[in-house]
Formats: C-alpha cells, sequence, structure tokens
C-alpha cells in the first residue's frame, strides 16, 4: 500500500467523530466538496470502501483499521508536543476513549480513576459497553483502552489480566418464597422471572447451565430488562426477579437480609482484562498501571480476594 496522506486520514476520521461529511467540513473549515474529495482519493488509495454513506456514516472493516491509525497518530502528536511543553498549544488537557462495562464502572472502576495523576490533566471519554463487547469498540477505533472479558488481543493492542469479578445468585427473600420454594430450584430457575441487563446478556442463562450441567438449559422466558447496574441490583432486591450480582453489591444485601443467596458457594466468575493500543503514551501507561493496582485490590485473584 502506498503512504496514507496525512490530511486525507484526519479528513476520514473527521467525517466519522461529525457522523456527516458536512459537519466534518465545518469542523476543519474547510467546504463538504473538499471532504468528499479527501475521502475518495483516500478510498481510490487504499484500493477500499471506507465509509457507508449513511446519516449518519457507517465505518467499513477497512475503515476502521485507517481510524484506528487516525486516533493513534493523533494520539502520539499531542503525546510529543506535551513533552515538547506545547500541551497548551494544542488543546490542554489529555483525552483518553476507555470502553468499561456497567458492573465494573458501578464497582470499582471510578474509583481507579480517580488515582490516576493530574499532570497533566487527563480527561476519560468513557463508553460503557458489556464486557464480552467491548473489543468491539477498540477494533473500530473509537476508544484507545477497554476492560473485557476476552484473552484474545485484538489487532495492534496489548493483554493485561485483571483478575476475576465474582457474581452472586440472589433474590429477595418473598420472591423466594413465590416462585422458587416448590420443587427443584434448577427447575424453578428455567421458569421464574429473571432480570437481565439487555437483550446480549447472557450471564444468568451461563448459570443455569453450570448449575444443571445441560448446555441447552437457560433462565426462564419472562425477562425483566434493566440497563443499569445499580438499578439491576435494585430491580432484584425489589422482588421483580432473580439475578446474578456483582458481589461488592450484593453482599451488603445478603447480610442485611435484603437478599438470598440462591446457591452457596456456587458464585460466578468472570475474567476481566485489560487491553489496550499498542502505543508509547506516557498517559495511556500511567492509566493501565493505576488499573491494574486497582484491579489486584477490588477483584477475586485465583478465586480469592486479593487481601
Amino acid at each position: 500500500m502506498d503512504e496514507l496522506p496525512l490530511d486525507q486520514v484526519r479528513t476520514l476520521l473527521a467525517v466519522v467523530d461529525e457522523g456527516t461529511f458536512d459537519a466534518a467540513a465545518a469542523a476543519l473549515h474547510v467546504t463538504p466538496s473538499a471532504v468528499s474529495q479527501r475521502v475518495k482519493a483516500l478510498e481510490q488509495r487504499t484500493g477500499r470502501v471506507l465509509l457507508m454513506r449513511t446519516k449518519p456514516v457507517r465505518v467499513t472493516e477497512s475503515g476502521q483499521v485507517v481510524v484506528r491509525f487516525a486516533r493513534q497518530l493523533a494520539r502520539l502528536e499531542r503525546d510529543a508536543r506535551a513533552e515538547l511543553g506545547m500541551a497548551q498549544e494544542s488543546g490542554g488537557p489529555v483525552r483518553l476513549p476507555i470502553a468499561v462495562n456497567a458492573d465494573s464502572l458501578a464497582t470499582w472502576f471510578l474509583p481507579a480513576l480517580t488515582q490516576v495523576p493530574q499532570d497533566p490533566p487527563v480527561f476519560f471519554e468513557l463508553h460503557r459497553e458489556d464486557e464480552s463487547h467491548t473489543t468491539a469498540l477498540l477494533r473500530e477505533g473509537q476508544v484507545m483502552a477497554a476492560v473485557t472479558s476476552s484473552p484474545d488481543p485484538v489487532a495492534g493492542c496489548t493483554v493485561r489480566r485483571l483478575g476475576l469479578a465474582r457474581y452472586l445468585p440472589v433474590a429477595s427473600p418473598g420472591f423466594v418464597a413465590r416462585h422458587l420454594a416448590a420443587g427443584s430450584l434448577e427447575d424453578g430457575l428455567r421458569e421464574a422471572p429473571v432480570i437481565v441487563f439487555d437483550r446480549r446478556d447472557v450471564l444468568q442463562d451461563v448459570f443455569v447451565r453450570s448449575l444443571t450441567g445441560d448446555q441447552d438449559a437457560g433462565a426462564g422466558p419472562l425477562r425483566h430488562h434493566v440497563p443499569t447496574s445499580e438499578g439491576f441490583c435494585d430491580a432484584v432486591a425489589a422482588g421483580l426477579g432473580w439475578g446474578l450480582v456483582p458481589e461488592p453489591q450484593a453482599e451488603p444485601l445478603v447480610r442485611a437480609g435484603g437478599l438470598v443467596l440462591l446457591v452457596p458457594g456456587r458464585p460466578l466468575d468472570v475474567p476481566l482484562y485489560w487491553q489496550q493500543w499498542k502505543l508509547d503514551s506516557p498517559a495511556l501507561s500511567t492509566v493501565a498501571e493505576v488499573i491494574a493496582a486497582s484491579a489486584a485490590e477490588a477483584l477475586r485473584q485465583d478465586g480469592t480476594r486479593h487481601p
């Protein structure tokens, strides 16, 4: 492939970030025609369609490669300017887009970010996504790092193990009396109302399969969708359904009697990893070290909580 002209690469990134050619033109202070010509020239140079001309535009698989390159280039340029004492001229604070799952956000991740040194200032652009899907945002170039359940590195990324996020199968005492008191627990969980985060949340199904040994089994068909970590826990405590609640949220309620542990000694552990771009970026490296240290304290390591 011939070299990629930087003005064309930056223009493509602007179109993706702004959503339309017109908006990108306004951001770049050029005409929409100039934006269109640059993107078309870049597509001709690469020999691939990079954008689907929808509103907003959609990036093709080939376009994701170029967008990721564009973001890495911009990050390296900002870091270089900062090391040269030009940070204020280039816009000041360092921006770090990170993908993270809702349960980590609600428990240990935000306190970890408060430990990141602010010299130079760093601001975070957090993208909330299920831990099994955060790597898609890395592939698309939308984020520089992600908390993910996948140990397989995205192209151009490194992987570091963080630990195990433990989930406890719980329900309210009233819910247990109404739905799970008669018959076997396994059968009850296949029929009883269940709380799920969204339609991609299969954690409750995975738990039922682990409990029954039946890979065709799953949680019941009556599902309440509650797309926040705090709301999920509240819905289970209110008796709408049973669910797998993060250990830090569930334990106090179990001790207080507000929740019942359905299967003592049978938690579900989800391994979490930190994936980030292979960049020599001081800000990104600092954040990675802080996150790893915080995870070592907050998450379980090899089945037991770190002392």
